[in-house]
């Protein structure tokens, strides 16, 4: 259980490199000179503007100023935002040109257009208006319309119209009726400007809205819940609380059967608890009311869910007033518990020839059993490290089934064998480490190797019978200090000693933090270094944990540089990264496994856990982000994908799929539990896709439409995942993620001139029936995928791009 938490700033100076260039910088002809690294005096004489941002992977920065004789060089001084999110950044000053930082070839309109913000300002008004944005009114911008204000930003208008330029946004002037000044006082006949110079919005590549932005389907199932029982006594934390407690701190239910909520009051006198039930959209699916008396009451009242998902109560005493207490990481003003989805009328049973078909692993939850099988997750990580097994000394253990978590010997959860991490008395470097150095004996290290292939032989056919192959992971987030040719030294020491004892072993790397596009953090980039030394002849498959950005939250979604204009920026796009690593696998060792060990959603940059924090909006963020990522690795071609994290916790706030309802920044290995909208997704997720093979992505998407195909073990089901995304509403002008944005699709799920209907799974796990007609049916995607069950596998198949080397589960 290991991410880079710490050290992900440190890494995240760049998918590619995390190096800056320290010398001058030329911006549209003018030359600005190096001054500061990032949180260091960025120092000059007079006035000047700042340039602030980095060079690489790509060329990122905001102008900023002018300042008088120097400036930090810092987010929140030098610049109001962040202009490289987790890159190192530095400063580079240069002429001012106008008294503004607004470069001198921006002029204001006249007549026809009133400037209205500089770049990354927001831009107010009210009601309806065409928003003009770019370097210039009549070239290099881009026309949107908005309601009531905007930020005058690239993400609020989906594209950089101008790159390289400080950018403004411009509206139509006000049309007054004051005659224009002049000494005569017959005021000027005709002051109103023409409509011609109004400008048209230009064409963007957004998918044109539907009148109306309903999901499909919308689940109509409700909560309903008997009238409670009152008894005095209970333990009271304010005025009221309220809970959905279960035996394994879980609070999941299975929909359509009873679970209990129960609330604590302390009412001053005899008041009315007031309830509703809220999914993660804020819909109300079930509500009420009940009398208590004063004082330390205990109600508790038995509900039924005709809906799945995730569900916040919220409560409150009529008089007194109050509302629901923080409870560890979990804000004020809510319980949460969700609802497993009950799919089996519309996801038919898959049998499994062999364990390791199945496609969810998760960390966070090892000895959890209860969780991880209301999640649908069928592996975790087990410890085979030397520095785990052998912490002390040299031959120490002995293989022995009494070695194995007791946790793995129902034969449910399978085990991916972890092998990085190198003791002191074993390493170069005098100190623990398992991501820079080879061991100092690369002979005890293969022999030590053999032993653990021993072991593994035993256990799996001990406890495993069905699973054909041992899964190991050599290397973990590599950061590697050490040569190149003790790289490849010690994966050889690895392969020989885990072959010389288990025939079936699969021997997995470089897992490094980034799948693909770049050198020294990306799985492709080791690849690419390693192979030629001779790596490829001791990897069996790869694996790479699937993070796609340096932060990866709801503002940094997996598409969001599938738009962009540059296509470097293109290539950084988590669907692209995936592509590039499967291609430059089958350069050497076509059709080999990929597992995706490791991806998490954190909440967005800057975050704290709060009373008041996370908002709703910001938990259906990263619950759709989260899964739209998961299911581009899997529909890119990797057999399985790993969940992160289990619980909340301190060094990665929000990570966790649970709040931690104790711990108010988190724990690892928490137990007591409650569910954000993302675990109830990935419960759904798991339980649509799991059983499945993937048949590859749709063919001739529009712009910002996303699908891939899946067809479930033994010639199933066909099930087809699709969601839309915009840069420009995610997050909207006001700072929200819209679940209302949405699109028209027309899906082809039958021969021409056939009708009927198909299933459709919303993101929690609701299926709707939708008819089709001429073998086709039209959907409205928004932001949160959903997923059509479908039959004509042979229809499907002839829509979709295989991805390069995947042969299956």
């Amino acid at each position: 259980m290991k991410r880079l938490l710490s050290m992900l700033v440190p890494m995240a100076g760049a998918m590619c490199s995390t190096a800056n260039a320290q010398g001058n910088l030329t911006i549209n002809g003018t030359t600005y000179t190096y001054c500061a690294a990032e949180n260091q005096q960025c120092s000059f004489t007079g006035s000047a503007l700042v340039v602030f941002g980095t060079t690489s992977p790509s060329l990122m920065y905001d102008i900023n100023g002018p300042f008088t004789n120097g400036v930090d060089c810092a987010n929140g001084v030098v610049s109001a935002t962040d202009p490289a999110h987790g890159y190192a950044k530095s400063c580079w000053y240069g002429p001012t040109g106008t008294p503004t930082s607004t470069p001198a070839p921006t002029p204001t309109p006249a007549g026809t257009l009133t400037k209205c913000a500089s770049e990354n300002a927001a831009c107010a008004f009210t009601g309806t208006k065409p928003v003009t944005y770019g370097g210039s009114t009549t070239a290099n911008n881009v026309t949107k319309t908005f309601t009531n204000g905007v930020t005058c930003s690239n993400t609020a208008f989906g594209m950089d119209p101008d790159p390289g330029v400080l950018k403004a946004c411009w509206i139509p002037a006000i049309v007054t009726p004051t005659p224009t000044p002049t000494p005569t006082p017959t005021p000027t006949p005709t002051p109103t400007p023409t409509p011609t110079p109004t400008p048209t919005p230009t064409p963007t590549p957004t998918p044109t809205p539907t009148p109306t932005p309903t999901p499909t389907p919308t689940p109509t199932g409700t909560i309903a819940c008997a009238k409670p029982t009152t008894t005095a006594g209970g333990t009271p934390i304010g005025l009221i609380t309220a809970d959905t407690p279960t035996a394994n701190g879980t609070r999941l239910f299975a929909e359509a059967t009873a679970f209990q909520v129960s609330f604590i009051t302390a009412a001053p006198s005899a008041d009315t608890v007031v309830w509703s039930m809220q999914d993660q959209l804020g819909n109300i699916k079930g509500s009420g009311s009940f009398a208590v008396p004063s004082g330390t009451q205990t109600s508790t009242m038995s509900c039924n869910a005709a809906v799945s998902g995730y569900f916040a109560i919220t409560a409150t005493l009529s008089a007194a007033g109050g509302t629901l207490p923080r409870a560890g990481t979990r804000p004020t003003g809510i319980a949460t518990f969700g609802i497993l989805p009950n799919l089996s009328a519309t996801i038919p049973v898959v049998s499994y020839a062999h364990q390791e078909q199945h496609r969810f692993g998760m960390q966070g939850f090892n000895d959890n059993g209860a969780m991880l099988a209301d999640l649908g997750v069928s592996q975790t990580i087990d410890n085979r490290q030397l520095s785990t097994m052998e912490p002390t000394a040299a031959n120490t253990w002995t293989p022995a089934l009494s070695d194995l978590d007791p946790f793995y010997t129902n034969g449910k959860i399978m085990r991916l064998i972890r092998l990085d991490g190198i003791p002191a008395w074993a390493s170069p470097t005098g100190a623990y480490q398992d991501d820079t150095n080879a061991p100092t004996s690369e002979t005890y290290y293969q022999n030590y190797m053999a032993r653990v292939g021993t072991d593994s032989v035993a256990i799996r056919q001990a406890y495993f019978p069905n699973q054909q192959y041992d899964y190991y992971q050599v290397t973990w987030e590599p950061q590697w200090a050490d040569s190149t040719a003790n790289f490849v030294a010690m994966y050889a020491a690895v392969y020989k000693g885990l072959h010389s004892t288990d025939a079936n072993a699969v021997v997995m790397g470089t897992t490094n933090p980034f799948p693909g596009n770049c050198v020294t953090q990306c799985t492709q980039g080791y690849l690419q270094t390693y192979v030629p030394l001779g790596l490829g002849s001791y990897i069996d498959g790869v694996t790479t944990h699937g993070y796609y950005n340096a932060g990866t939250y709801p503002a940094h979604p997996p598409e969001q540089y599938d738009t962009d204009p540059n296509p470097a920026n293109v290539a950084n796009a988590l669907d692209q990264q995936m592509r590039s690593l499967r291609a430059e696998m089958q350069t050497f060792k076509p059709n080999m496994r990929l597992w995706s060990t490791e991806l998490g959603i954190s909440y967005d940059a800057g975050a704290a856990y709060g009373s008041s924090y996370p908002p709703a909006n910001e938990l259906y963020g990263q619950a759709a982000v989260a899964i739209r990522a998961h299911l581009i690795i899997l529909g890119e071609g990797a057999q399985v994908t790993y969940f992160f994290y289990g619980s909340d916790f301190p060094a990665e706030v929000g990570d966790g799929t649970f709040f931690d309802i104790v711990d108010a920044q988190g724990q690892y290995g928490a137990t007591n539990l409650s569910p954000k909208p993302e675990a109830m997704a990935m419960a759904a997720l798991t339980r649509v896709i799991d059983g499945t093979q993937t048949l590859g992505h749709l063919n001739g998407l529009p712009s910002m439409v996303y699908g891939y195909a899946f067809q479930q073990l033994n010639g199933g089901s066909v099930i087809t995942a699709l969601w839309t995304h915009n840069n420009a509403d995610w997050p909207t002008s006001a700072g929200t993620y819209s679940s209302t944005y949405s699109t028209t699709y027309a899906l082809s799920v039958d021969s021409a001139g056939t009708s009927g209907h198909v299933t459709v799974i919303d993101m929690m796990g609701n299926p709707s029936s939708v008819a089709y007609s001429n073998g086709v049916v039209n959907l409205t995607l928004t932001e949160s995928p959903i997923y059509v069950v479908s039959s004509n596998a042979t229809v499907m198949k002839s829509n979709v791009t295989a991805p390069v080397g995947y042969t299956g589960q």
